[in-house]
C-alpha cells in the first residue's frame, strides 16, 4: 500500500501571459460532482481585472496588425494544442460536472472543432462585411471591418469549455483582444485552457482569463472605461439591463449571443470607411 500524497494542482488567474495569484489572496473552493473538494481558484479581483485590461490594451495594437492569415494559424495551432491534451480537458469536466465520459470527450470535440471553424473566417470576414461602394466622383469608397479593441466577456457555467472557447475564438480572430471571466462553478477547463495559450502562439496579453463570482466582477467590467465591448452571454438575461446601464457612459457595446456564426465575429468589429482618389 502506497503512502504516497497526491500533489494538487495550484489554479492561479491568467494576465498578459502569465499565471499571478490574485492580489487579494481570496479563493473559494470547487468541489466535484459527488461533493469531494477539488481545488481553491482564485476570487480575482477589481485589481486584477484593471491588470488583465491593462495586458489587453498593450497587446491589442500588435494582434490587430497580424496578417489574417497569421491569426488564423495561431487559432489553429491552440486548437491542434487542446486536441493534444483531450484526456486530461476530458477527466476534469467529467470530475467537476458529473457526466459521463462520452459527453465530456463530445465537448472537447466540438471545443476544438470551434477553434478551427473562427480560424477559417480570419481571412474571410472581411468579405463577408467589406464592400466597394458606389460614389458620384473619381474616388473609391471603401468600408473595411476592423478589431472595436479590448472586449471583456463573461463565459457561460456550462458546457465549461466549449462555452469558454464560444466566447473567445470570435472575439479574438478579427483582432480584439479580450479579458474573460470563466465559468465560476467549473473553472477547472478554463485555466488548463490558459496553460494551452501559454505555451502556444498566442501573443501574451491577448487573451486573459479570470476566475471568481460573476455578480463581482461583471459591474465592474461594465464600467470599466478602457473595455470597448462586452460579451454578456454567460450572465442571467435579467441581468442584462443592468450591464447596459454601466456602460452607457463610454458607449460601450453589450452583446449577448444565442449561437456560434459569423455574426458574433462582426459584433465587435467597427465599420471604418476609406476614401481614395482614382488614378488617370
Amino acid at each position: 500500500m502506497s503512502n504516497r500524497i497526491d500533489v494538487k494542482k495550484t489554479y492561479k488567474l491568467f494576465i498578459n501571459g502569465a499565471f499571478p495569484r490574485t492580489e487579494s489572496g481570496r479563493t473559494y473552493e470547487v468541489k466535484s460532482a459527488k461533493g469531494v473538494f477539488i481545488a481553491n481558484p482564485c476570487l480575482a479581483s477589481r485589481k486584477d481585472l484593471k491588470d488583465a485590461v491593462v495586458a489587453a490594451r498593450a497587446a491589442q495594437h500588435g494582434w490587430n496588425k497580424a496578417t489574417a492569415y497569421n491569426k488564423g494559424q495561431i487559432l489553429y495551432r491552440v486548437a491542434e494544442m487542446l486536441e493534444g491534451r483531450r484526456a486530461q480537458f476530458v477527466d476534469e469536466i467529467v470530475l467537476v460536472t458529473g457526466v459521463t465520459k462520452v459527453k465530456a470527450d463530445k465537448e472537447v470535440s466540438e471545443a476544438v472543432d470551434r477553434l478551427v471553424w473562427y480560424a477559417g473566417w480570419s481571412d474571410k470576414i472581411s468579405a463577408l462585411s467589406g464592400a466597394l461602394n458606389p460614389v458620384a466622383g473619381p474616388y473609391y469608397n471603401f468600408t473595411i471591418p476592423e478589431s472595436m479593441g479590448v472586449i471583456a466577456a463573461i463565459a457561460p457555467e456550462a458546457p465549461s469549455l466549449l462555452g469558454l472557447i464560444d466566447v473567445i475564438a470570435p472575439i479574438i480572430v478579427s483582432g480584439n483582444t479580450v479579458v474573460v471571466l470563466a465559468s465560476t462553478k467549473a473553472p477547472l477547463s478554463a485555466m488548463s485552457f490558459a496553460e494551452v495559450i501559454a505555451t502556444s502562439d498566442v501573443p501574451a496579453g491577448v487573451i486573459n482569463i479570470l476566475t471568481g463570482k460573476k455578480d463581482e466582477i461583471a459591474p465592474w467590467m461594465a464600467s470599466h472605461m478602457d473595455i470597448d465591448g462586452f460579451d454578456v452571454t454567460g450572465l442571467a438575461t435579467k441581468k442584462h439591463s443592468a450591464m447596459r446601464e454601466a456602460g452607457a457612459e463610454n458607449l460601450k457595446r453589450i452583446f449577448s449571443f444565442k449561437s456560434h456564426d459569423p455574426g458574433r465575429i462582426l459584433a465587435f468589429m467597427e465599420a471604418k470607411t476609406v476614401w481614395h482618389p482614382i488614378g488617370l
